[in-house]
């Protein structure tokens, strides 16, 4: 079976992972293989955000595509997309793996606690983060769709190049220039 490339849609239309879970609830291995290659960076982006340590959202990672063959047939793609449902599943095997952790407070004497954080944000500081971030927002918007789609994948999901161009069906230097061009555009906005 060839690979399906990732679409994304946002009005509802075909959704290629969708068909690929569908196959993998029939137990085709291939099918399987596929939707790994396709997921796989953006599952274990998700598992590194959560846990901040790579080797333990490896682990997570395993266990999110055991789960995803052993309830492949429970996805319904009239309540959510497939991404999004594959994503829901990293994100809580994620956060299951952090409250399994045991609390570092627990083991440190009540003597080593700092009641008030001298380095804690200010409320301005606070308000200020939230503008740099509306302006970020707004200038992302300005820019091309597929810059936008690039930039957003390779840095808030953590998707490598190579990744991003087999979704994208182009070639990487192609891809690495629409992200560097993008990314030029972003910097002369943000210092308007």
């Amino acid at each position: 079976m060839s690979a399906v490339p990732l679409q994304y849609s946002h009005d509802g239309a075909a959704d290629p992972l969708a068909a690929l879970l569908a196959q993998v609830a029939e137990g085709r291995r291939d099918a399987f293989e596929s939707l790994y290659r396709q997921t796989s960076a953006t599952m274990l982006g998700i598992c590194l955000r959560v846990l901040r340590d790579r080797e333990e959202a490896e682990d997570v990672l395993q266990e999110v595509y055991v789960a995803v063959w052993s309830k492949a047939a429970q996805f319904d793609r009239q309540r959510a997309r497939a991404m999004t449902w594959l994503g829901t599943i990293a994100r809580n095997r994620a956060i299951d793996r952090v409250r399994a952790r045991p609390s570092p407070a627990l083991h440190e004497p009540i003597d080593d606690h700092d009641l008030a954080d001298e380095d804690a944000p200010t409320p301005a500081a606070g308000i200020d983060a939230a503008l740099e971030r509306e302006q970020l927002d707004d200038c992302i918007e300005q820019l091309e769709p597929k810059r936008r789609s690039l930039i957003r994948t390779a840095f808030f999901e953590n998707v490598t190049y190579d990744v991003l161009a087999i979704r994208a069906e182009a070639p990487l230097g192609s891809v690495k220039s629409w992200i560097r061009r993008g990314l030029q555009q972003l910097k002369a906005c943000l210092e308007r």
